[in-house]
């Protein structure tokens, strides 16, 4: 015999408001940080912040650098996301573990390794400075390594997944009409998984307007140079808390404006 339609939906009440309680509990965890933030900032000195030397030059520094590693993050990325989606190669989740590792990876770490890469003593660092006189470390080119470390991994995530739910039979189909692997990626898998390619974008460039700990180990911490906006954050909240308070509102409603702008085309 069947239970009362009543008796359902009052136990279906019940079970959700067992829920509802560590549900809450999670989103305050985040949201109070952010309300916290929001509340501490004198509103009327915000645009006086934002205007000074140091922070505005942050700024743009964050700006172009986090443009270039997504660019670069396209443009290397997506043929190795469209490779770990297709290949069957037992090494594949090998290599797959590899591209995931800066995700867990301590950003300090990173910023070690790169060095121990990079550096005038490293492993290529070391063949580019005997052979060009090139440094890379402390550089504006740094910033742009140390971001494209850690954020290149979100994006590939983000494309690998969108790849594999392209249904293999149409680069079957691409393939058997004479299309290459290349043009089957472009003109057929891309178009279909555009939705995971904006969102892997989104969430690379917005790691690596974030980043800091690979970045102020790898690349340092000078004004115009390598002073990222979260740097400067770290630099103004020792001297200045409203400056700190203002850049990070700032980045806040950047970061957010993006995710969201780009929210609705891939969750359709």
């Amino acid at each position: 015999m069947s239970r009362n339609p009543l008796g359902r939906r009052a136990e279906h009440r019940r079970g959700r408001a067992v829920l509802a309680g560590p549900a809450a509990l999670a989103l305050g965890l985040i949201v109070v940080p952010i309300l916290a933030l929001l509340a501490r900032i004198d509103w009327s000195q915000l645009p006086r912040h934002l205007s000074a030397p140091g922070v505005a030059a942050a700024l743009r520094l964050s700006a172009l650098t986090a443009t270039i590693t997504v660019v670069v993050a396209i443009v290397l990325g997506t043929p190795l996301a469209w490779l770990l989606a297709r290949s069957r190669h037992p090494a594949t989740r090998w290599v797959r573990a590899v591209v995931t590792v800066p995700l867990v990876l301590p950003p300090v770490v990173g910023g070690v390794a790169l060095l121990m890469a990079y550096g005038r003593r490293g492993v290529v660092g070391g063949v580019l400075f005997e052979a060009f006189g090139w440094q890379v470390p402390f550089t504006t080119v740094a910033v742009v390594l140390a971001e494209i470390f850690v954020a290149m991994p979100f994006y590939v995530v983000a494309v690998e997944g969108a790849l594999r739910g392209v249904d293999e039979r149409y680069d079957q189909v691409a393939a058997t009409l004479g299309a290459s692997p290349w043009r089957t990626l472009v003109r057929v898998a891309l178009p279909m998984a555009w939705p995971g390619v904006a969102a892997g974008a989104a969430l690379a460039w917005a790691r690596a307007l974030g980043e800091f700990g690979a970045t102020i180990t790898f690349a340092g911490n000078f004004s115009g140079t390598t002073q990222t906006a979260p740097l400067a954050v770290y630099t103004a909240l020792e001297s200045d808390p409203q400056a700190a308070l203002a850049l990070s509102v700032t980045m806040l409603g950047v970061c957010v404006g993006v995710l969201g702008a780009l929210r609705g085309r891939w969750a359709r």
